[in-house]
């Protein structure tokens, strides 16, 4: 094989290989738990409280779903826009809050940045042990 056309087939892999390797790095969004702490004195159910780190990639956005839950939401950095049904669509940037009630259904949650990540702090008042986020029936 001559060094030429050795040059040519590296120069036609590689295109392809970086293609299949941004398809396999596609980023999710993160949720880190960081605590939970059971709340005495709720009627119903025991609640319990919970902190996790979300961390959305560049352009990454969540289906439509609900927590069942109170959530207090801090953007510690980047832009988010959020939105429940019925309400308004905001965009968040770092420093702001967000409120869910226990009902409300969140039908966009993305990144407004397509190329800088984004990351809350949430914190979510919940029956003891039930999943954080369901999907929105």
């Amino acid at each position: 094989m001559t060094p030429q056309l050795r040059i040519l087939i590296v120069a036609a892999i590689i295109p392809l290989a970086t293609g299949q390797a941004s398809i396999a790095l596609a980023q999710q969004t993160k949720v880190t738990p960081l605590m939970a702490q059971p709340l005495p004195g709720f009627s119903g159910p025991e609640k319990e409280g919970t902190v996790a780190l979300v961390e959305f990639p560049p352009g990454t956005s969540s289906a439509a779903h609900r927590h069942n839950a109170h959530v207090f939401v801090y953007v510690l950095e980047g832009s988010l826009v959020m939105q429940v049904k019925g309400g308004q669509e905001v965009t968040l940037k770092a420093g702001d809050t967000f409120y869910e009630k226990p009902d409300d259904i969140h039908v966009v949650s993305k990144n407004a940045s397509t190329t800088a990540p984004a990351k809350i702090l949430t914190f979510f008042v919940k029956d003891k042990g039930a999943p954080a986020t369901v999907p929105a029936n």
